[in-house]
């Protein structure tokens, strides 16, 4: 769906409401140049409760870990981050949708150098559903092992979500879809698997569950918190800091890709090799099927995962 299709008219930039199409910035702006910018990516859903931001509290969270490598300084509290996504749904009337928060080093000069640049700092919300495909949701979807490698912690903090980052996440994306593939999964400098290009991995061997450590050069992702939890609750054994190596994938029993806009999403192939049976397996399906009801139905128990919203 296309910016132009949806039924949305309103950003906040900077403290202020402004109509979608004078959202607009400077061409010279230090973060369209160096890349210099820090966002988030976070869902609302429409619960049984009404609609609320899943797990908002830990996205500021990680914004604000995000600026630090990079010396910025938001110029709003986490409050006033939060109190202008509401106000933003309420205005557009959305009992779901993406939330995009950004901060970004905007226009003074344009040496490497961002010292007398001031922090811009953005939110956009807009209607969004499945990011691979209702369809990948139930019958999964077919990946690559990318080309390209993650970049090391070593090279680039790999825990601070920077938007000059996903240039790595684009290529590898675009290599697969050229190639006939849903998505990538990118190896990193060792040469195992670090994630997909916005989704953590998980692997199923056993009915154990698998899935690469913050040292493997990935997001500490949010939903990959999230799933780990859940998979504990439903009583599987998970290995959380793992280093999982290109051949496993292939004599894997299952797996599956998490992330704010991937959700819960399996794999049914790995470079034409099929996954367990080829289908979504069970325990990616029982893991599924628990995200789900708590994202639709926000039991009690996982109050503390949801910031309400009144429209």
């Amino acid at each position: 769906m296309g910016f132009d299709e949806m039924d949305v008219d309103t950003i906040w930039m900077d403290g202020e409401f402004v109509d979608w199409d004078d959202a607009e910035i400077h061409v010279l702006t230090h973060g369209l140049h160096y890349g210099s910018g820090i966002f988030e990516g976070a869902r609302c859903y429409d619960t049984e409760n009404g609609p609320a931001l899943f797990r908002w509290e830990e996205h500021l969270d990680r914004l604000y870990q995000s600026a630090k490598p990079y010396e910025m300084e938001i110029d709003h509290t986490p409050a006033e981050l939060t109190e202008a996504t509401k106000e933003l749904i309420q205005r557009q009337e959305l009992p779901s949708c993406y939330v995009r928060p950004i901060a970004y080093y905007g226009y003074n000069s344009l040496g490497v150098s961002p010292k007398d640049c001031p922090t811009n700092t953005a939110i956009a919300v807009w209607p969004w559903g499945a990011y691979l495909g209702e369809d990948a949701l139930e019958n999964g979807i077919d990946v690559m092992i990318s080309s390209w490698r993650k970049h090391a912690s070593s090279q680039i903090p790999t825990n601070a979500k920077t938007t000059g980052l996903y240039v790595n996440s684009m290529l590898a994306g675009e290599e697969a879809r050229r190639n006939g593939y849903a998505e990538a999964i990118v190896l990193n400098k060792e040469g195992n698997v670090a994630e997909g290009p916005g989704e953590n991995v998980f692997l199923v061997r056993d009915d154990e569950i698998y899935t690469p450590g913050l040292s493997e050069s990935i997001l500490d992702g949010i939903t990959r918190d999230s799933v780990i939890q859940i998979a504990e609750e439903l009583g599987y054994t998970v290995h959380d800091n793992v280093s999982i190596s290109r051949g496993e994938l292939n004599t894997a029993d299952e797996l599956f890709f998490t992330g704010s806009a991937a959700e819960v999403t399996p794999i049914r192939k790995v470079d034409n090799v099929v996954i367990g049976d080829g289908s979504r397996g069970p325990v990616t399906e029982d893991i599924q099927q628990r995200f789900f009801d708590i994202v639709e139905g926000a039991p009690e128990e996982y109050d503390d995962w949801f910031e309400y919203v009144e429209i």
